[in-house]
């Protein structure tokens, strides 16, 4: 394969060619009112991005990790997922946490340490929380996989109550030791999970070249498991060679989605991407933006703009209200670091809760 599967260009046109029409009938599953809350989604995830950011930047949050450029890949991912599959982010995946049911405080509660984990899985559509260790929840996801297949979840032959798991990391995470044994089990006990590992070109200053001599797509195919390198700025590959990946692992093969993607902005609030690369990639992949291509393509079967600036509308209006949300809330109680750690009372919690306490009344009520 010497080219990532693509069914949009970079100016929104249909890609049709023999090679991918088994791609182009999956994606004909998406109406265009799909395609169009495709788009805004995307535009809801961007505008929370940036104004996330700007929060950082005024001191409410400790950190921000801004998702800018990854859009496509993670809102066809969100779209192929069936209701009863369970997902397992790293911490950039806010489209999926938005799509899934989370809510905008909820992920912010994260980034600002008021929260140890931000929501309940239970509560939003299988969205496990925010993995802050690099690559871990490739092993939770297997495991959880494995389970899947030891309880009978999986394999009946029904893509509508079958279920699968789905792990997302970046290039960088499948350097880690813990994805490459994530692979290594899923392989051996036929789990039904799809690793979606989006090449957004950086892991933090090393580029994704010298992290791996080969694709990384590749690489999983010498663990055992089928593979695809997809086009992650285009939103209907993502869609429908995920979609593809997800209901074969339902039945015992697991799967592996490289989506070629950038990261358009830094790695978190705390880097600086000028240091390390160059205006004219950043340029170059700017053309390349998931949101004006799907915007280009609805046009063209004759969306109008109107439909677009009223996403775009929208999507200001509740990121605003997040914004003075989040100005507005007070700062985390230093108890629930300790009280939600066990279900029970636990001495070494008590022991620690204690000290805390001491050694913040040592400021004074000044402090």
């Amino acid at each position: 394969m010497t080219d990532p599967i693509r069914l949009l260009d970079a100016d929104g046109a249909l890609v049709e060619t023999d090679a991918n029409a088994q791609w182009r009938e999956l994606a004909d599953e998406l109406t265009t009112d799909d395609r169009l809350a495709m788009h805004g989604e995307m535009v809801r995830t961007r505008r929370f991005d940036i104004e996330a950011g700007h929060l950082q930047r005024q001191g409410k949050l400790g950190l921000w990790v801004p998702s800018i450029g990854q859009e496509g890949a993670q809102v066809g991912a969100a779209w192929a997922a069936r209701e009863q599959d369970t997902l397992f982010p790293s911490y950039r995946e806010h489209l999926i946490a938005l799509h899934r049911g989370v809510r905008m405080d909820q992920i912010i509660d994260v980034f600002r340490g008021a929260r140890h984990g931000g929501w309940n899985p239970l509560e939003t559509r299988g969205m496990r929380i925010y993995a802050l260790v690099i690559a871990t929840h490739a092993l939770h996801a297997t495991g959880y996989a494995m389970g899947i297949r030891f309880d009978g979840r999986c394999g009946t032959g029904d893509a509508t109550s079958d279920e699968a798991v789905m792990a997302f990391y970046g290039d960088g995470a499948a350097s880690q030791g813990d994805a490459s044994e994530g692979l290594v089990f899923a392989a051996s006990y036929d789990a039904p999970v799809v690793f979606f590992v989006q090449n957004n070109k950086w892991a933090i200053s090393v580029p994704s070249t010298r992290q791996s001599r080969f694709p990384l797509h590749e690489r999983a195919r010498g663990f055992g498991l089928d593979a695809a390198w997809v086009d992650g700025n285009d939103p209907l590959a993502s869609f429908a060679v995920t979609r593809r990946m997800l209901d074969e692992a339902r039945q015992g093969r697991p799967g592996y989605v490289e989506a070629d993607t950038y990261r358009m902005g830094a790695h978190t609030t705390s880097d600086d991407p000028t240091r390390y690369r160059s205006r004219d990639e950043e340029e170059a992949w700017g053309r390349r933006d998931p949101i004006a291509r799907l915007a280009a393509h609805l046009r063209s079967v004759g969306v109008d703009d109107a439909a677009l600036a009223e996403h775009e509308q929208r999507a200001a209006d509740e990121a605003a209200d997040m914004r003075r949300r989040m100005l507005e809330a007070e700062s985390a109680v230093s108890d629930d670091i300790f009280d939600h750690v066990y279900s029970e009372p636990h001495p070494f919690m008590a022991e620690q809760k204690a000290a805390l306490a001491e050694f913040e009344a040592s400021f004074g009520s000044d402090a």
